[in-house]
């Protein structure tokens, strides 16, 4: 892995040569780190790998099974564990599902989930989605917004391009049959979210991502093409080399109900796989947010980008300031949406002193990395554990209108938002970072797009604008649909066969005992490193801390893999928490990697070290793929046939 910031004129051999960062080159060589140059690599940075080779790639249809909707599961292959579609879609939130209702008018398309379809980023969105829709508003004005918020990295064509779409984008989610709401005047009401200068944040009440989630699945449902494989957890690309070219033809997935491990041909793959909030203890993400994607597009040789840019959201719901505690230990923390401060919601600490004010002029209605920054301040400064969100001076007609899902969730736990304030607390919430995408969503690795949080487009450059998200996903699923139709059309080479890549094999033959040892100490491990990352890679950052981060977690994944190894675990075998485990470490390190190599403090990139914003540093950080090869098994790629 060699991690840069972006400088200097050379491109880095994508198909078009694209700008990013306030019109700097950032497909570029720069000044390469070579921190991590002479390591060996371990487990988690290996990838199948293969030369190219000749055949006539056919797709064969298949019922999908998406059994809660009760349809059934039929195949009419001859090898039941490979099957061939002419589009693999990896995720089913909002980017994924978009994509996949667009290209199934062109060919067949499997859309590989980990859980159940719904279980998204998506699902969870609770504020909006931003679009200029409002006479008042204009383009230039939401471009403006969101390269403030970016911490002015952001690239300006993307930036035009997403604010210019999005409101079509809209249009057409109505169209499919989302519900959002509506003011008295009939039009759709307009909120206001922190860093927005209009009110133009589109929702569905506070479950928004929900509505999206609903509407997009009913959809996918009716349309024919389109083949749902619920719980099925990707494993690795499947590339092979084109001369100086990777090119990407699908993905091996386990099956997590049957263990048995699927393999999924395709001309045409689109990662949509979202983010990876589960590197830090305390995540508004679901568990599925294990940064599968990124790690994935990582070991296929796919360019990495922004990685340092963790937002953490300043408002999620402290369960220990509740009246009523809950029964157990959440997976995710609960969103308060930014629209509670958009709405007028005050910031306190346990002393009702409100504090944002000394902190930045637009007070709550500051951009997220600013308000997080200040939140982490004030429980530094008086050793406390959350603070205070009042929205209970507004009517509460009001309150209980715009949040209703809130409202219920605290009411649970004996605390009434129209009356109390609502104990808060940062929670990792959003990658900004993440595989390097044009402005088709096209990477690196031919056949190979991305969407939603998994990509790094340059819209949110060093911290993402309030209910950007989901706008985002809709553009660039949207966008990365002609060239997909275009590269499934001009494929005409792929692998001769599904067994050309050896198979990942099922880890049952360790027996249940020894299994059960190896999850235990994978859950311990697992738990270890986030907290690490929250205590060396936070909010708030230093050198010296990241330096221990990087050596503490180098020994942790050690010691994680000679565990494994020592009791029996082979370098092709798979695990649903192993596998996951894996990918964890590997974004943890370009995390680290990344903040590292960023010597300034810049959005959500803050270090005590380099405390300013410096205008020559205002580049993309770019991590691009190891060219090293190591015979040890923890870093060698034993996929990977000589070139």
């Amino acid at each position: 892995m060699a991690v840069s910031v972006a400088a200097g004129t050379s491109s880095l051999c994508f198909a078009e040569y694209k700008k990013h960062g306030g019109g700097q080159a950032s497909w570029v060589t720069g000044d390469t780190l070579k921190r991590c140059a002479n390591r060996e690599l371990s487990w988690s940075f290996r990838v199948p790998k293969l030369m190219l080779t000749q055949h006539n790639f056919r797709c064969t249809a298949i019922r999908k099974s998406w059994s809660h909707l009760k349809t059934a599961t039929v195949s009419c292959l001859k090898d039941g564990s490979t099957k061939y579609y002419d589009f693999a879609v990896i995720g089913s939130g909002v980017a994924g599902l978009r994509y996949a209702l667009e290209v199934a008018r062109h060919g067949t398309v499997a859309v590989i989930t980990k859980a159940e379809p719904q279980e998204s980023n998506t699902n969870y969105a609770q504020g909006g989605v931003s679009a200029v829709l409002c006479p008042s508003d204009s383009v230039e004005s939401h471009m403006q917004d969101t390269i403030v918020a970016g911490a002015y990295l952001c690239d300006e064509e993307t930036v035009r391009v997403v604010c210019t779409e999005g409101p079509e984008r809209i249009k057409e989610l109505i169209a499919m049959g989302a519900s959002f709401d509506h003011g008295e005047d009939g039009n759709l009401h307009l909120a206001r979210e922190g860093g927005h200068s209009h009110h133009r944040i589109v929702h569905a009440a506070d479950m928004t991502g929900r509505e999206i989630e609903r509407a997009l699945l009913e959809a996918v449902v009716k349309d024919t093409n389109i083949f749902m494989y619920e719980h099925h957890f990707a494993i690795d690309l499947l590339t092979s080399q084109d001369g100086n070219d990777t090119v990407c033809h699908g993905v091996d997935a386990l099956n997590a109900e049957t263990q048995e491990v699927v393999r999924f041909l395709s001309k045409v793959t689109l990662l949509a796989s979202g983010g990876a909030g589960h590197i830090y203890p305390t995540t508004t993400n679901p568990p599925v947010a294990t940064g599968d994607g990124i790690a994935m597009a990582h070991r296929a040789q796919a360019v990495i980008s922004n990685m340092e840019f963790v937002q953490f959201h300043p408002t999620a719901l402290a369960d220990e300031g509740l009246p009523i505690k809950p029964a157990k230990a959440r997976e995710n923390a609960f969103l308060i949406t930014e629209a509670v401060r958009g709405d007028g919601g005050i910031l306190y600490n346990l002393g009702m002193e409100r504090f944002m004010p000394f902190y930045d002029a637009r007070a709550e209605l500051a951009p997220r990395d600013v308000v997080a920054r200040s939140i982490d301040d004030q429980l530094k400064k008086h050793s406390e554990r959350f603070v205070l969100l009042d929205i209970s001076h507004k009517p509460s007609e009001q309150v209980l209108s715009h949040f209703p899902n809130i409202a219920a969730e605290c009411l649970k736990h004996g605390l009434d938002i129209t009356k109390q304030p609502i104990p808060i607390v940062p929670a990792a919430h959003y990658m900004c970072g993440g595989v390097r995408a044009g402005l088709h969503g096209e990477t690196n690795v031919k056949g190979l797009y991305v969407a939603g949080e998994v990509a790094c487009t340059g819209l949110h450059g060093a911290n993402r604008l309030a209910s950007n998200s989901l706008l985002e996903a809709l553009v660039f699923a949207r966008r990365a649909v002609q060239p997909s139709i275009n590269h499934k059309a001009e494929s005409h080479s792929a692998p001769s066969g599904s067994d050309q890549w050896p198979r990942p094999t099922v880890a049952q033959p360790l027996g249940g005992d020894i299994l059960s040892k190896i999850i235990m100490k994978t859950r311990e491990v697992r738990k270890e490193l986030q907290a690490v990352m929250w205590n060396y890679v936070g909010i708030v950052r230093s050198t010296t801390r990241l330096q221990a981060a990087e050596v503490k977690i180098a020994e942790l994944e050690e010691e994680w893999e000679d565990y494994l190894f020592l009791h029996g675990w082979k370098p092709t075998m798979v695990g649903l928490e192993a596998c996951e485990m894996r990918n964890l470490f590997c974004c943890a390190k370009l995390v680290v990697s990344s903040a590292l190599s960023r010597t300034e403090s810049r959005g959500l990139h803050y270090t005590i070290d380099f405390p300013n914003l410096e205008e020559s540093k205002r580049l993309p950080t770019i991590i691009f793929p190891s060219s090293i090869v190591n015979n040890t098994w923890s870093s060698r790629q034993p996929h990977k046939l000589p070139l």
